[in-house]
């Protein structure tokens, strides 16, 4: 177990021997006093053996009392404590033993019948013919858990408390149940820093001068290396950072440059309209020239043709220039490609075959000639 002292340290490291949880010590009382609002406030802490004079005793005691919040005696309200927590220090063992408390406040000198009138429920009185009966007859009552008060735990109350019959100047008597949980632990060593640093006590390594001062040159060291590295990395992401602004900035170039191109695309579309109409306007020109000068009316598409023809070589030129501009061929698949250069046979012709009917004449002629 480490209790830590943030930002600078000290580390205090604890060895835990025992320990105990909370549902295991109130499964083992008979009337535990577990309430929520007793958790809103911080507890009082004891301790107890922790005034010896060795450096980590003193430190010891220091860092438990920083763990919980200081106590002003004389502005502090009696309604605010209902807990406390003990450590007490064996010195024979060198143990350290955690007892946690909820503080419980009693009215002192009465009896168990008037203490349960002041209780919230009201006794059953059908069995008396008068209430002196009830506190007379203190038999009746159960006295199976016997009082515990005496002179070692009633005080008279400087202030009055908020429980029933505890009022201020009134002597009550304040009773301790544990609720837990129980630990006990002992001192291993004291480092300087946060986990690290000088070891300023040790329970069971002893080291001479020059040890510790060798210890200390090596952990030097140590820490010139790691803030080596440190500044080595912080070194390594300014350059990273560099090359990823050189990157953008000519990415950013590079799409500035394509922009520029399609713009320049652009104004060669426009100009190509331009230039039709102003091929339309030149035939328009023509039309009045010949109407001025002949004096008559030109011929349906006299002018057009020549128009038509100036567009079609504008367009093939244009073409041209788009098909030879280094882009990939398209691959024609093998359907669209024409059966001669793939190779596959024709189907065959068949010839027509005549039959020629001889007359009997020539048939009996011929057959005379082979004889």
């Amino acid at each position: 177990m480490r209790v830590i002292r943030l930002p600078k340290g000290p580390t205090i490291t604890f060895r835990v021997q025992q320990y105990c949880l909370i549902r295991d010590v109130v499964s083992q009382l008979k009337r535990p006093n577990m309430y929520a609002s007793q958790f809103q406030n911080p507890p009082l802490l004891v301790l107890n053996n922790f005034n010896k004079d060795a450096m980590h005793m003193k430190l010891m005691a220091t860092m438990f009392q920083n763990m919980f919040p200081s106590i002003n005696v004389h502005t502090v309200k009696l309604n605010r404590i209902r807990r406390c927590v003990l450590l007490n220090y064996d010195p024979e063992t060198n143990m350290i033993d955690l007892r946690h408390y909820s503080i419980k406040v009693v009215p002192a000198g009465m009896s168990r019948s008037v203490k349960k009138l002041l209780k919230t429920k009201v006794p059953n009185l059908s069995r008396y013919t008068d209430v002196s009966e009830y506190f007379t007859n203190a038999g009746a009552l159960s006295e199976s858990e016997p009082e515990q008060d005496g002179p070692h735990n009633e005080i008279n109350l400087p202030q009055s408390i908020g429980s029933r019959g505890n009022m201020a100047a009134e002597k009550s008597a304040i009773r301790l149940v544990e609720i837990g949980p129980r630990i006990q632990f002992q001192l291993v060593k004291i480092e300087e820093g946060v986990c690290s640093g000088d070891i300023i006590y040790h329970q069971y390594v002893k080291k001479s001068e020059d040890e510790i001062a060798a210890a200390k040159l090596a952990r030097e060291k140590k820490t010139s290396a790691k803030e080596r590295r440190r500044n080595k990395q912080k070194m390594n992401v300014l350059k990273k950072k560099e090359l990823k602004e050189k990157h953008k900035e000519k990415s950013l170039e590079g799409m500035q440059m394509k922009n520029q191109q399609e713009g320049n695309m652009d104004n060669d579309e426009s100009e190509e309209v331009s230039k039709a109409v102003n091929v339309d306007d030149e035939d328009e020109d023509d039309a009045e020239y010949y109407r001025q000068e002949v004096g008559e009316e030109p011929e349906q598409g006299l002018f057009q043709k020549r128009t038509q023809l100036k567009r079609k070589k504008q367009h093939e030129s244009e073409g041209n220039l788009k098909r030879f501009k280094g882009r990939k061929k398209k691959s024609v698949p093998a359907s669209h490609r024409d059966k001669r250069t793939i190779g596959i046979a024709r189907p065959p012709t068949h010839k027509a075959s005549f039959k020629v009917k001889k007359s009997r004449s020539a048939s009996k002629s011929s057959r005379k000639g082979r004889r």
